[in-house]
């Protein structure tokens, strides 16, 4: 048996009759750029969340970056964010002049806030809680230790589409938030796409400014902007499949709780715990194991594909080896060898998940002989 990490074209063969139509109605209206799909996306994704204003952008990195811009900080200001993410989340930080600041993760992968805490200067100006894996990040001590300290507090929330956290979908959780549409998503559209959240209605019309070049009318441009503007097929995309978002996360938990039931007897792994207050995305499931290498060799023999997300921990790359010297002793740093990302998805069919975790056991059963 194979299984697929990630299948797309399984996906789209079984939403094909409902794409298709949709796409072709955008080469027909021939309104590429901010057609008529672009502005019933912003709105439904944001009644979806529950917040006032969704603006769409060009990726993820950009819904980040424009969130920043538009908060005006003063040029070296520091933003304090997990030391386990993926590098967008600090490029954002750069990108607006800012010094990212790496503080530690819990032990469900998202960030710390005692370790936020100790990490708090005059020079600090905000808090990224990223939703790593689509775990909801724990917001509401975050909330605590940023109003305690006067900071901004945004949401990462570039993979945890449909996540809840105590009663609330994330994204609405703080004082905005970047989403990411990149097609490996649990929400993915069919190429780079992006979105920001905020219920501030000043903020939100910032932001569409500076995603069009800074423009307030066409050729009238009040600051320097960029380019990064949601194409109409990627929106045409995204409308189809919203409507299917939540069956895919009850989907997508159905099979992280397979996984634990399965797996819950091998003592040589730690799996990710199911928190009654949150709804995970599911993202991805990320078990911890010393032995993570062989295993997916192993694994990777008998046809199963994994991930590692992410093979270093971000003070461990070049581009930020000045900041390793605090964070030498972060969990986050400690336990990048030994995270594995496993096969998830409404993709996966229960057979699938047994026989996944069926050559894990027998992994594990092996190499104790």
């Amino acid at each position: 048996m194979e299984v697929k990490f990630l299948d797309l074209k399984k996906q789209y063969s079984l939403l094909k009759s409902e794409i298709d139509p949709a796409v072709q109605a955008v080469f027909a209206e021939a309104a590429f750029i901010k057609g008529a799909e672009v502005e019933r996306f912003e709105k439904s994704f944001a009644e979806y969340c529950g917040a006032c204003h969704c603006i769409s952008c060009g990726n993820g990195t950009d819904a980040l970056t424009a969130l920043l811009k538009v908060h005006d900080f003063p040029r070296g200001s520091e933003v304090i964010l997990p030391a386990n993410t993926f590098i967008a989340t600090a490029e954002a930080v750069l990108s607006n002049g800012l010094k990212p600041v790496f503080a530690d993760i819990k032990e469900d992968f998202t960030i710390s806030p005692v370790s936020v805490e100790t990490l708090i200067n005059p020079n600090t100006c905000a808090i990224i809680a990223v939703h790593l894996y689509g775990h909801p990040a724990d917001m509401e001590p975050l909330k605590k230790v940023a109003e305690k300290h006067g900071l901004k507090l945004f949401e990462d929330a570039a993979q945890a589409h449909g996540a809840v956290y105590h009663g609330k979908k994330v994204g609405t959780l703080a004082d905005g938030a970047g989403f990411s549409f990149y097609p490996g998503k649990v929400l993915g559209s069919a190429g780079d796409a992006g979105a920001v959240m905020l219920n501030d209605a000043e903020l939100a019309k910032k932001v569409k400014m500076f995603c069009n070049h800074g423009r307030s009318l066409k050729y009238m441009h009040e600051f320097a902007g960029v380019n990064s503007r949601m194409d109409t097929i990627q929106a045409a995309v995204l409308n189809v499949k919203l409507k299917h978002l939540d069956e895919w996360v009850e989907a997508r938990n159905r099979v992280a709780k397979m996984y634990i039931d399965e797996l819950s007897d091998v003592s040589e792994i730690v799996l990710p715990e199911i928190h009654p207050e949150t709804l995970d995305a599911w993202h991805l499931f990320v078990i911890k194991t010393e032995k993570r290498d062989k295993l997916r060799e192993y694994l990777k023999n008998s046809g199963i594909e994994t991930g590692i997300h992410y093979p270093l921990s971000l003070p461990e790359q070049p581009v930020f080896a000045d900041h390793l010297s605090y964070c030498s002793d972060y969990r986050a740093v400690k336990e990048s060898k030994t995270l594995l990302s496993l096969p998830i998805g409404e993709h996966l069919s229960v057979e699938e998940v047994a026989f996944v975790a069926g050559k894990i056991k027998e992994f594990f059963s092996i190499s104790q002989r």
